[in-house]
């Protein structure tokens, strides 16, 4: 079961930028349990679809989220969330 109130309201036209709105609201979703340890995220392009920014952005959004530790992408194969999702207070700061 999720909770939606976990999850960040994704914005792209708010003062944020867009890749790390996108950064955020995934990981809220990954947090909140909507994205479960080991699940294969869809594809990049199914992502600027569904959040309807471009590919890129979610390509930038998807390098902070490895950054962070949420995910982890083999290549060939896809982009997962990591199994055991790290917690907040041991990630590295953003720089």
């Amino acid at each position: 079961m999720t909770d939606r109130s976990e999850v960040p309201e994704f914005n792209p036209q708010g003062p944020q930028l867009v890749y790390l709105a996108l950064a955020d609201h995934i990981e809220g979703r990954i947090r909140a349990g909507e994205l479960q340890p080991g699940a294969r995220l869809p594809p990049e392009r199914d992502l600027a679809t569904e959040y309807g920014v471009a590919y890129l952005t979610v390509r930038r959004g998807a390098e902070v989220l490895r950054e962070r530790g949420l995910i982890i992408t083999v290549h060939g194969r896809g982009t997962y969330v990591a199994d055991p999702v790290p917690d907040k207070a041991t990630e590295q700061p953003q720089e």
